[in-house]
């Protein structure tokens, strides 16, 4: 049989389950810090000893090496991964300088996040006995009593602090409680067995009542942590969001295994109208018939729990993955004619707010979770919230949003890649917690997601409402260029320089009093800051550039506000940015710009009739900038303004060497490209002001910068006959 440690071997008191053993995620700002020492040690060592007791439900030492299913590790894995990641993370946050055993925590390193279904592992390896893994936990366990008793503290613990490691260490072992216990539940019953520790639910099942749907006014959704807080978060969990969601009806409980059974009865799982493309091939690969957790016996269905098979709790709610709930939704909105969906994330929070909840992380509230009952699931009807039941807690709800980052996410450097492999469009936000969420997992700020295919302690609730929901992108632009331009439009400023694209209409404006403003072009328009920044001015303002990759970006800013991308840092390492309309002062001028693919030097003729046209970092690109130069005159008005920005930089890759318009010798004399300018637009022009030269940076790595003169130019618009 296999051994655990004296601590959990105790047997947990009634009272342990629940909030005694495992306390609310602590205040970190507690300015006592005898009391915050005390309040982190309690946090620690009940989760520590509670995960281990999870383990007391395996049968064996046979059922740590067996697969419980073929895209994870076995358990032995998860039993010494969240030991070595404590100390993975003390290494990076210096508050240890070595390893307690570097062979064992090379092994439990890497967990699995498989990416498909069908994503097998096959990889052999020579697991340590589980002896030695907890001889090692013993280990860990110790030091880290050790250093919370004695290694130097400060008062706030935040996000900046080297003991965030510890209480990431944490959150992440609760993380793991909840997922290992999915992964006994889904083991051979031979490999389980009941433990007094983790106790389901025992009475006599009571009639499933019948769902209907409750009214929620539609109101605003203000979400997203602050890098201050006292409170722990994971990455996805800070920055900004603010969505106003529109009136919708939402069911009253979760979706009942009798619910659910209806369509099942139905044929359900075997009419592929009722499933996403996706979710198709899941169920061809899986050939499910009912729920995972169901089990037929004979006439009659049973459940699996954790460690056994019960008769069927029809009072209970389902638990199933995306696809499932997804295809029910689709099947009860044929049915009844009702646009019925899963909630998005801000209907959740909706929800939540209606129902006047306080934060499950902070206060007991009446739900189950935080194991603050049972080990399993319960009734949906027995603990209200407001006109809903189990808005928190019982199980996991799935979402129809896909995770992605607020305005204002930041990776930690402890555990830069928590979240930003799931900015995939491919794992959806699940909401609420289930039985089993403790910590972070039961706040109400907390972002947990999911492959779709994938099996928690989850379930859902079903909304009916008239909006198609528009999914914020999750995606970071990874193109190295698109990204450089992305930081030198929307990004940081370095070494005092100032935004280019903001510095050059700055230094316009003086020269737009008096005249008329109505519409501005930005030609080579790249990313598309100018534009904004022109919109400020002018009732309208297209940007214009050859690269449809560049205008995806001003495209994406003026749909939804908000660009990230993955700047390089150093080789294969990156950071994470995003850049919002709002917090430049631009919001308000989304509704004032487009975009558009063209060739400045073989415009269409729809871009004619402008009032200031900008042509920045442009001409020593094009591949006939003398067209471009005695042509431009056709786009503006008389009286109207041309910007010329460059930094003259010819380069025959770009420009054939016979088509430069100046920086080479003359008739013997240097011949600059302020020359051709003149010699070029001094039919149509007249010079307004300049040359002035405007600095600006792009950045290419953490520590290598491109620093660069652009020389500007000013020209009115002459009458010569031709304005317009």
């Amino acid at each position: 049989m296999h051994s655990i440690s004296s601590t959990a071997a105790k047997s947990l008191s009634r009272d342990a389950v629940g909030e005694a053993l495992l306390p609310r995620t602590p205040n970190l700002a507690d300015p006592d810090v005898a009391r915050l020492r005390a309040a982190l040690k309690a946090y620690f060592l009940s989760t520590f000893d509670r995960y281990e007791s999870l383990f007391d439900c395996l049968s064996g030492d046979a059922a740590y090496y067996a697969k419980p299913i073929a895209l994870r590790h076995p358990l032995i894995f998860y039993l010494g991964h969240t030991a070595t990641f404590f100390v993975n993370k003390l290494l990076l946050a210096r508050l240890i300088d070595k390893r307690i055993d570097a062979r064992l925590e090379s092994v439990f390193a890497v967990g699995v996040d498989e990416m498909s279904w069908d994503d097998l592992d096959d990889t052999h390896y020579e697991w340590p006995t589980v002896a030695e893994v907890q001889h090692y936990r013993d280990r860990v366990r110790a030091l880290i009593a050790r250093l919370i008793d004695h290694a130097p503290m400060k008062s706030p613990i935040d996000w900046n602090s080297p003991w965030w490691a510890v209480i990431m260490g944490i959150e992440h072992e609760r993380i793991h409680l909840e997922t290992s216990s999915v992964l006994i539940r889904q083991h051979a019953l031979k490999y389980v067995q009941p433990s007094e520790n983790w106790p389901a639910l025992r009475e006599e099942p009571g009639t499933p009542p019948a769902n209907d749907l409750v009214r929620v006014p539609g109101g605003m959704v203000r979400v997203g942590k602050a890098f201050s807080s006292a409170q722990y978060g994971w990455d996805n969990e800070y920055g900004h969001h603010e969505e106003r969601v529109g009136d919708f009806q939402a069911g009253r409980y979760l979706v009942s295994n009798a619910e659910f059974l209806e369509f099942v009865d139905a044929g359900g799982y075997r009419e592929p109208a009722h499933w996403q493309d996706e979710g198709r091939k899941w169920l061809a690969y899986s050939r499910a018939e009912h729920p995972t957790f169901w089990v037929r016996d004979g006439a009659r269905w049973r459940l699996r729990l954790m460690t056994e098979e019960v008769a069927m709790p029809w009072s209970w709610p389902v638990e199933v993955n995306y696809h499932e709930a997804k295809a029910f939704c689709n099947w009860k909105k044929a049915k009844t004619g009702l646009p019925v969906r899963l909630p998005t994330e801000d209907e959740w929070y909706r929800v939540y707010d209606v129902a006047g909840l306080a934060d499950p992380g902070e206060a007991r509230i009446e739900a189950n979770i935080h194991l603050d009952h049972w080990a399993s699931s319960c009734p949906v009807d027995r603990f209200r919230h407001g006109q809903f039941y189990d808005v928190v807690g019982n199980v996991w709800q799935w979402t129809e949003t896909p995770t992605y980052p607020f305005d204002g996410f930041d990776t930690h450097p402890y555990y830069d890649d928590f979240t930003t492999p799931t900015f995939d469009g491919r794992h959806n936000l699940l909401k609420g917690g289930s039985w089993i969420s403790c910590g972070n997992e039961a706040v109400r700020a907390s972002r947990y997601a999911f492959r779709r295919h994938f099996f928690q302690h989850a379930g859902f609730r079903y909304v009916v409402s008239e909006d198609v929901p528009v999914n914020p992108s999750p995606y970071y632009e990874t193109d190295k260029l698109l990204s450089e331009y992305a930081e030198f439009h929307y990004g940081a400023e370095y070494f005092g320089v100032p935004n280019f694209s903001r510095s050059l209409v700055e230094l316009a404006r003086p020269f737009l009093e008096g005249r008329r403003r109505d519409n501005a072009l930005d030609l080579g328009c790249a990313s598309g800051r100018a534009t904004f920044e022109l919109a400020r001015y002018f009732k309208h303002a297209t940007g214009v550039d050859f690269s449809a990759r560049f205008i995806e970006q001003g495209v994406l800013l003026a749909g939804q506000g908000t660009l990230r991308y993955a700047l390089a840092d150093e080789g294969e390492l990156v950071a994470y940015r995003s850049s919002s309309l709002a917090a430049l002062g631009l919001d308000g001028v989304r509704g004032k710009v487009d975009f558009y693919q063209g060739d400045a030097c073989n415009l269409k003729p729809r871009y004619t009739g402008y009032d200031f046209v900008l042509a920045a970092n442009l001409i020593d690109r094009l591949y006939s900038p003398a067209k471009f130069l005695d042509m431009i005159h056709e786009r503006i008005v008389a009286g109207g303004v041309l910007m010329v920005a460059s930094p003259y930089t010819w380069l025959v890759e770009h420009t054939p060497r016979e088509a430069w318009v100046g920086g080479f010798k003359k008739d013997g004399e240097s011949y600059t490209t302020f020359d051709g300018l003149k010699a070029h637009l001094g039919a149509h022009f007249k010079l307004l002001h300049g040359p002035v030269e405007v600095p600006f940076v792009i950045r290419e790595t953490r520590r290598k910068f491109q620093h660069t003169l652009s020389e500007v130019t000013l020209w009115e618009r002459v009458d010569d006959g031709g304005g317009k």
